[in-house]
């Protein structure tokens, strides 16, 4: 637990903590002893997490003796001051609830792991660095807000680098981050902004945890990271529903949220890349295609009515609706190119979702309607595996 008796350097004296959280530093590993070091962690992390969450949902005599799974990485969440999490929780019931809210589940997940452990900083592998930066809402837009971002996780950082031992001695290598957002550690929601910007130099040695992923080089991947998959609540995942291939479902293809290409046309920015409005244009009138572009809190139910639910990029290529059709029982039609996808070595995504390119758009009911005759309720069963919902 941190010392609150005392403030730190970093905390009496914005100028002098901004300025120390950029300064350049210099650490004794090689750069290729350095690299080795990161991908082992990020590695033992994938494991841990993927134990966190997959193993709970599977049978008992495939658990082992012990009824609670037991990773082989410990993950200790520093106890920082309100201000960089819980207060900010308290402040707003959206902060815990909203589509970027991954980085509140992973440190209530891990707190309550850490508390029925009994576990000690000094017996950790890793350390997570709770920072809710997502739960700063926009009083116009009702969205996060990210300019306030970087400085506050610079100043966690400092803080944690004054009054604890552990970040120095590696460097950040063993610390972990939850990036929640649009475009990561970036931390901005557009694509152009966000890679210019970059991830932050104190967040470059770390292990990022980031819904956002693509294949391939890219300026908001530029440190270790594994992708998360995007946040729902709990509820999303009904018990009374039917197994899919069994019910009755009245909706063909859905799709609901922004459609039209970005309406003040800034700087020749279109939103999803032009593909949403594409597929209203195509589908708009076709009586197959539930297409809707106004606000319903109700349409998770219209997901559980639909055999195809579509996932468009939107600002980025992933989609809360990735998670939502699954729990739902509605196939997800992943629009986005080059997208990576949440655990690809516990999931087999081929296996309960279909992916079209974006220029493939046009023939998208063709290609909805050739599975609907030929692999549909494979597809269904393989969605309706307890251990893929619980994943």
């Amino acid at each position: 637990m941190l010392d609150r008796t005392k403030p730190s350097p970093a905390m009496r004296d914005p100028k002098v903590k901004t300025a120390r959280a950029h300064k350049p530093r210099h650490f004794p590993l090689p750069d290729r002893l350095r690299k080795r070091h990161f991908y082992r962690w990020r590695w033992l992390l994938w494991l841990a997490l993927s134990a966190y969450l997959f193993l709970p949902a599977l049978p008992p005599s495939l658990r082992g003796p012990s009824s609670e799974p037991r990773p082989g990485v410990r993950i200790y969440a520093y106890d920082l001051p309100p201000r960089f999490n819980r207060g900010w929780a308290a402040a707003d019931a959206r902060c815990a609830r909203h589509l970027f809210a991954a980085e509140v589940a992973v440190h209530e997940a891990l707190l309550l792991r850490q508390r029925r452990a009994g576990l000690r900083p000094e017996e950790a592998d890793l350390f997570l660095v709770p920072v809710y930066v997502c739960c700063n809402f926009s009083t116009l837009t009702g969205l996060p807000s990210l300019a306030h971002a970087r400085a506050l996780l610079a100043d966690a950082v400092d803080l944690v680098r004054a009054e604890m031992p552990f970040w120095n001695r590696s460097a950040g290598a063993d610390h972990v981050f939850v990036a929640s957002h649009d475009f990561g550690a970036c931390f901005h929601p557009m694509e152009d902004v966000a890679m210019a910007a970059g991830i932050p130099e104190f967040l470059k040695r770390s292990i990022l945890l980031q819904t956002f992923g693509v294949q391939g080089r890219h300026p908001c991947q530029d440190a270790e990271h594994v992708v998360l998959p995007p946040y729902v609540p709990p509820e999303v995942a009904p018990r009374e529903l039917p197994e899919p291939e069994k019910a009755h479902r009245d909706i063909f293809a859905f799709f609901r949220g922004k459609m039209e290409v970005h309406p003040k046309n800034i700087s020749g920015h279109f939103y999803s890349r032009k593909v949403r409005t594409e597929l209203l244009r195509l589908y708009g009138r076709n009586r197959k295609f539930h297409l809707k572009r106004k606000r319903y809190d109700g349409y998770r139910s219209e997901m559980a009515r639909s055999l195809f639910c579509l996932c468009p990029l939107g600002w980025a290529p992933w989609s809360p609706r990735l998670v939502e059709s699954v729990l739902l029982g509605c196939i997800p039609v992943i629009i986005a190119d080059n997208i990576r996808l949440p655990f690809p070595g516990v999931l087999r995504w081929p296996d309960i979702s279909l992916q079209v390119a974006e220029r493939d758009v046009a023939g998208l009911e063709a290609v909805l309607d050739h599975v609907a005759a030929t692999n549909m309720t494979t597809i269904q069963k393989n969605l309706w595996d307890p251990m893929k919902r619980k994943a």
